[in-house]
């Protein structure tokens, strides 16, 4: 079973980075793809980026490539996201989640969830 902690999460000033990091303390991590999605007040939980089992598949939405990077260490049974240049409009919760098989960006095709790290960038 699946379960994911999300961690690293802040309050930040513009043009600054953060490292979120999503544990898995379930079994079998490096079968599932991961993914983080996040969640502005008033509005949908939107995707932003992905990763397949080994790392040899990852997309990104438009707006945080070159800014985000996601990557995973199996061995810790960990997903993390590099954050960097930080905007007001990346305020959010963020969320780590997976699935078995290849990544998605759909929120419907994750099973796995965590509980959400808040990130808050001030201008």
């Amino acid at each position: 079973q699946v379960q994911l902690v999300e961690s690293g999460g802040g309050l930040v000033q513009a043009g600054d980075s953060l490292r979120l990091s999503c544990e898995d303390s379930g079994r079998k991590f490096d079968h599932y793809a991961m993914a983080w999605f996040r969640q502005a007040p008033g509005k949908e939980r939107e995707f932003v980026a992905a990763i397949n089992w080994n790392g040899g598949m990852i997309f990104y939405e438009d707006s945080v490539k070159g800014r985000f990077s996601i990557s995973r260490d199996n061995a810790k049974n960990t997903v993390y996201l590099q954050t960097t240049r930080l905007s007001p409009e990346d305020t959010a919760v963020y969320y780590c989640a997976g699935r078995l098989g290849a990544p998605k960006r759909e929120r419907e095709e994750y099973v796995y969830w965590g509980q959400g790290t808040q990130i808050t960038v001030s201008s």
